[in-house]
């Protein structure tokens, strides 16, 4: 491979899948040879694309960047730019927010639907894993926009060179503020910056959510850009970290922080010695059978050396059931706990369009009395099949160390032709203070499309029932949380974020 030093920061603007099984086409492509030493633009190169089916710019796609269908009628082609695209960035270090998820997949895909070599980078850096270790979350979430908003550089217009410059100074900018705190550790303690109040910033730049000042008050809804299962490109869960990797550069350790006070997922703070063993009243499945569950309180987790912190969400259908471990991580004071991990990265899921069976239950409350949330789902076959998987090899693994409790089952199936199989769905808390929350992110999208974020400015579990009536379809991200609790042991499905259709 030839020696190129200089950084290739590109993006891609791509359609938006509308139904499972259908893919991305590139819309737009963008990149900027950047020199490593200076920072200084070398060469940058943009045009749009041509889809082979134009009819895949649907409307949702429209929203999303902007691109029409007449803007790329006259556009070349993959095929007529690949020569291009693969000068650009062949042996080069590859950069760009959210890459190794998102761009570089469809770099891949769209060179080998035309049948040629695709490029391979010399290294690869992942700004957002990047900046969610190193900078964290002082914008509120690690979106692009919101961390332009957050240094006044202007709204993000999801067109591929705007989003690359964008990012180059962004990424400026965050290294300015790193060097500047490295150089006074005394003044800026190493937890300065964590605020308990950090709220998501939409693209316009206003502030969606209510502080925990905010009257109480019933809730309310604030429009946010339109979201999508499988095209969230900038969700607060970081792709795989490579800050340099090649596939000889040794991964680095990583913790994950979950269900902080303001829940900050990959919080590089130490919990030190924040948690609490809160004694916590049992929770009933789908047959109202008693089932003790895991307490809903801060975890840290080491990831292992060779792993990643996420790969981001996956629909079930995309996942291939061999590439699912379970292995025991470092958790608390010396203790261990299972995560479950896919292609070395944690293990999560997306699931769209899932049927609500039995609205929410409050049926159990925690140590304060405060209401534990669940909801049971109707589970997809392809669902079904990965939960299985994830059953037994995470019981094999708790069997394996010598544990007796007895197993639960994720998915509850029931004898008839009525009851399909079901899953029962999490909503945990989280206490800043006196203050409670929801620690879900809860959207509700209309039957135009647009999607709005619903922000609660207390906590009342009555509130939820109006959103989670049987038969609403829900769009679920989802983690997979082991636990050994009471002489029981299972996953609990934890929503980290919903998104409800108003039909």
């Amino acid at each position: 491979m030839e020696n190129k030093t200089e950084i290739a920061f590109f993006d891609v603007e791509t359609t938006v899948p509308t139904r499972p099984g259908q893919g991305y086409a590139i819309l737009e492509f963008g990149a900027i040879l950047v020199c490593p030493k200076k920072l200084e633009e070398l060469r940058s190169y943009s045009t749009l694309v041509r889809p082979s089916n134009p009819k895949l710019i649907s409307s949702l796609s429209v929203r999303c960047n902007g691109i029409i269908p007449e803007a790329v009628v006259s556009a070349p082609s993959f095929a007529d730019i690949a020569g291009t695209v693969y000068d650009l960035l062949h042996g080069r270090i590859w950069a760009g927010h959210n890459i190794v998820r998102f761009d570089c997949v469809r770099i891949r895909e769209a060179f080998a639907e035309i049948r040629r070599t695709a490029p391979e980078p010399k290294g690869t850096i992942d700004t957002l894993a990047l900046l969610t270790q190193k900078f964290g979350r002082r914008a509120g979430n690690m979106k692009m926009a919101s961390l332009a908003t957050y240094f006044g550089l202007g709204n993000q217009t999801h067109r591929s060179l705007d989003d690359v410059k964008l990012n180059i100074e962004v990424l400026k900018y965050c290294a300015t503020v790193l060097f500047l705190e490295s150089s006074l550790p005394d003044t800026f303690p190493e937890n300065h910056w964590v605020s308990p109040n950090a709220i998501t910033r939409s693209r316009n730049g206003k502030s969606p959510a209510l502080n925990k000042d905010s009257p109480s008050s019933s809730s309310h809804i604030k429009s946010t850009p339109a979201l999508s299962p499988k095209n969230d490109r900038a969700e607060e869960k970081p792709s795989v970290f490579s800050p340099l990797t090649s596939s000889t550069v040794e991964k680095v350790p990583y913790s994950v922080a979950s269900n902080m006070a303001h829940l900050d997922t990959f919080d590089m703070v130490a919990l030190g010695h924040e948690m609490n063993a809160a004694s916590l009243q049992p929770d009933v499945t789908m047959e109202e059978n008693p089932t003790p569950q895991p307490p809903e309180m801060p975890s840290t987790v080491t990831v292992p050396e060779s792993f990643s912190n996420s790969l981001g969400f996956l629909e079930p259908d995309e996942v291939s059931l061999p590439s699912i471990r379970a292995l025991h991580v470092p958790f608390f004071r010396g203790s261990q706990r299972i995560k479950l991990f896919y292609e070395g990265a944690i293990f999560q899921l997306c699931c769209p369009r899932l049927r609500i069976r039995f609205g929410m239950s409050k049926k159990f409350s925690d140590h304060a009395g405060r209401p534990r949330l669940s909801f049971v789902v109707d589970a997809s076959p392809s669902l079904c099949k990965v939960l299985d998987r994830c059953d037994s090899i995470v019981q094999k693994v708790y069997a394996d160390s010598g544990c007796s409790s007895d197993w639960r089952c994720v998915v509850t199936r029931k004898k008839g032709y009525v009851n399909y199989p079901t899953v029962r769905l999490h909503i945990p808390t989280v206490v800043n203070g006196d203050v409670a929350q929801y620690a879900t992110d809860m959207y509700q999208e209309e039957p135009s499309g647009t999607t709005q974020k619903l922000i609660f400015s207390k906590f009342d579990a009555t509130e939820l029932d109006t959103f989670f009536k049987p038969g609403t379809f829900v769009d679920s991200y989802l983690s997979l949380d082991p636990y050994d609790y009471q002489q029981r042991s299972g996953i609990r499905l934890v929503a980290t974020k919903l998104i409800i259709h108003n039909e």
